[in-house]
């Protein structure tokens, strides 16, 4: 059992994923009713995932900070600006693909027992209130940005702690990221159930209607990831950006697109910056903080989205309207993590732009429902991927400054 064992772990983490993919789908194919129960599988992997960031992040960053010496360096400035940059750059992408292939939506399903935010004021508010919440809620809510807070706050307060305290705290952070890789050793078992649950619910006849939206939203996603995200990149590292746009495609975005949680996926991203020799102070932060804030795929739904429902209802959106909207949409889908319902439920935000009724916009929302199996996956890949993809730009970056050529990712 022991050498079966070994001969499992000893395959690529991304290939058993595949395989579990395949099955998933063969599974699901053959016997989707006789088979149901597999997909609980997947309910429990994505619920294990899920239970484990939230303390795996309390405990990093708290361990990070507390254990942070006076003259070391983290990046979290250009990361900050690494993130901010393309989620701006992301949904201005959006806007002009949604201008260039105009979609026509079928405005027939209604979501009208959906509140979203009326402004983007109360998106901040949100914001704000989160980080404020008591610290046993956030982590029992799974609020990271309360989470962060609070983290950040004990880590700062325990610098002067004794170094057999920090010890301590240094050793519950690795037994919690022990048990974050026993987890997501369990992944591919997980996707199996996870692919087996779409494809027997949703197939692929509820995405038919919805092609032409769903090529451009995908379309445009890829194009952010394949060469607006590298281009960035490039600009800040001066070296061939997709070694390690690829790689973390391939090793964050595919469990991203599976699970469709950022927050589920920080222990992916956690695991494959410590691949990379990233910073662990640097990391510990950036990743969480990027599940948070980092929205690139956010920002590409909602304005592509808003566009379509401007097209259907036959609005002329003008130059300086479509630039307020790259900006709106950048802001909110930083917000969109403080919003039951994330990118989705900002749609109306950008809606109000043109004066759409509220009841049209919910209307969109439905939609947007109703694609959520590919929209919500791609977008999720999109957003994760790129925490680990900026937190390693900002590092190559501060090494090529200082005249140190890295081969990481190479």
């Amino acid at each position: 059992m022991k050498k079966l064992f070994a001969k499992w772990n000893s395959i690529s983490l991304v290939n058993r994923i595949i395989v579990g993919i395949v099955i998933g789908v063969i599974l699901a194919l053959v016997a989707p009713k006789s088979l149901a129960g597999i997909s609980i599988l997947g309910t429990l992997f994505i619920s294990a995932l899920k239970a484990v960031a939230p303390i795996l992040v309390f405990v990093l960053v708290i361990a990070a900070i507390s254990g942070h010496k006076n003259g070391q360096q983290t990046n979290m400035k250009s990361i900050l600006g690494l993130y901010a940059l393309a989620t701006f750059m992301a949904g201005a992408v959006a806007v002009i693909a949604a201008k260039i292939f105009p979609t026509t939506l079928h405005l027939k399903e209604s979501a009208t027992e959906i509140k979203p935010p009326s402004d983007i004021w109360e998106v901040l508010q949100n914001i704000l209130l989160n980080i404020t919440t008591n610290p046993v809620t956030a982590i029992m809510n799974a609020n990271y940005l309360g989470i962060l807070a609070w983290a950040i706050l004990l880590g700062v307060a325990l610098r002067m702690a004794s170094d057999t305290t920090k010890t301590v705290i240094s050793n519950l952070s690795d037994a919690v990221s022990k048990i974050v890789q026993w987890v997501i050793n369990l992944a591919p078992f997980g996707i199996i159930g996870v692919v087996f649950d779409a494809v027997a619910k949703n197939g692929l006849s509820a995405l038919l209607d919805y092609g032409h939206l769903i090529i451009v939203l995908v379309g445009t996603m890829l194009f952010v990831a394949l060469v607006v995200n590298p281009l960035i990149v490039f600009i800040y590292t001066r070296r061939n950006p997709y070694p390690l746009t690829l790689l973390t495609l391939k090793e964050s975005g595919i469990t991203a697109f599976f699970t469709r949680s950022s927050a589920a996926n920080i222990p992916v991203n956690m695991k494959l910056c410590e691949k990379l020799n990233l910073n662990k102070d640097t990391y510990a932060v950036s990743v969480p903080l990027g599940a948070t804030i980092n929205m690139g795929g956010a920002a590409v739904t909602i304005s592509v989205l808003s566009l379509a429902a401007a097209h259907t209802l036959g609005i002329e959106v003008d130059i300086p309207t479509a630039i307020l909207l790259m900006v709106l949409s950048a802001v909110s889908a930083a917000g969109a993590s403080g919003v039951t319902g994330g990118s989705l439920l900002l749609i109306p935000l950008a809606c109000s732009l043109f004066g759409i009724p509220a009841d049209v916009a919910m209307q969109v929302i439905a939609v947007g429902m109703i694609i959520g199996v590919v929209q919500d996956s791609c977008e999720t890949a999109l957003n994760s991927s790129t925490d680990v993809l900026f937190t390693a730009t900002a590092e190559y970056a501060k090494e090529r400054k200082e005249g140190n050529v890295s081969t990481k990712a190479l």
